[in-house]
């Protein structure tokens, strides 16, 4: 790695520093976030067992969780380990194409949970205003051709992140003052002119994050004006019962979403909050999601029950 002038050409490793200012307590602060880790993974790992093998949770809705799953069990396993190393290790050098590889899983990993809150609100709307015809427009071949567009829609547009990073040759500095490789975080780093980077950063969020939130809030305007219209109470409560978890995923997940995506580029917020939020924002979700909809679906909580129930009975 050479050095022109205390700026970096080409370099080979970075510096993550983990939470600045709060270095004194990271180790502490590992211990909940090893928590929710290990409670995002038991979930998702228990949601993937359950609606494979259970008949009834063969519908759209409980499909799209799968994935959702499974995209959360893959944020949890590209943030955490070396986080945790950070934190507890003070492991924090990784290989500059390392970071990121790292840079380019996580984005596409949120863009595709994204993806998926669209298809689950898509699900909703075509259940609720067109149930006749629910099975008919959401058949086998059009949920998995749905699932195929979110992925390669995040490879793609995620995928110019680091390749336009790859071109930038001349850093001032190669600390990062983050517990993992986020995108505006690697090109505040540049000492060449990042504009390009930038731009595309911004189109990327508005095209995944933007659209999708959008149309998942037309979704649910309809939705509720479809609700409205019905006469009896009991079948208003019903049809809303049945979107609950969904919308409580949704919301959780845009508000920490813009609030890490505007922070970062616009806002005026502490370092050590804005790390500490945006950390929060990938693994909470992925914690809170199999518990939302494990609570609001009986087959789901009776299942659950059982796994356990078994394990303590082969432990006994």
């Amino acid at each position: 790695m050479a050095s022109i002038n205390t700026s970096y050409l080409n370099p080979e490793t970075v510096i993550l520093i983990g939470i600045p200012g709060l270095e004194h307590v990271q180790f502490w602060i590992g211990f909940p976030f090893l928590a929710v880790c290990l409670v995002a993974l038991l979930g998702n790992i228990i949601l993937l067992i359950i609606i494979p093998t259970e008949h009834s949770l063969h519908q759209p809705m409980y499909i799209f969780l799968a994935v959702l799953a499974a995209t959360d069990i893959g944020l949890c396993a590209a943030i955490a380990p070396k986080m945790l190393a950070i934190f507890w290790f003070r492991s924090c050098s990784m290989a500059f194409d390392t970071c990121l590889a790292q840079l380019f899983f996580i984005h596409a990993l949120q863009c595709m949970e994204s993806g998926i809150l669209l298809a689950m609100a898509f699900d909703r709307y075509v259940a609720i205003c067109d149930p006749l015809r629910h099975t008919s427009i959401l058949t086998s071949s059009i949920l998995c051709r749905m699932i195929v567009i979110v992925a390669i829609r995040a490879t793609v547009l995620v995928g110019l992140l680091p390749i336009l990073i790859k071109r930038l040759h001349v850093f001032h500095s190669i600390v990062i003052a983050h517990s993992y490789c986020e995108h505006m975080a690697v090109v505040k780093l540049a000492a060449e002119d990042a504009q390009v980077n930038k731009a595309c950063g911004l189109f990327v969020g508005f095209t995944i994050l933007g659209f999708d939130m959008i149309f998942i809030l037309i979704s649910y305007i309809l939705i509720f004006q479809a609700v409205f219209h019905l006469r009896q109470k009991e079948a208003r409560l019903k049809a809303f019962n049945t979107c609950t978890a969904h919308i409580f995923v949704f919301l959780e997940f845009y508000i920490l979403a813009f609030f890490s995506f505007f922070s970062h580029r616009f806002g005026h917020v502490a370092p050590p909050t804005h790390i500490l939020l945006s950390t929060i924002y990938l693994l909470v979700p992925p914690a809170l999601n199999p518990i939302v909809y494990g609570v609001k679906n009986k087959v789901i909580r009776k299942r659950v029950a059982q796994i356990f129930l078994l394990s303590h009975i082969s432990y006994q």
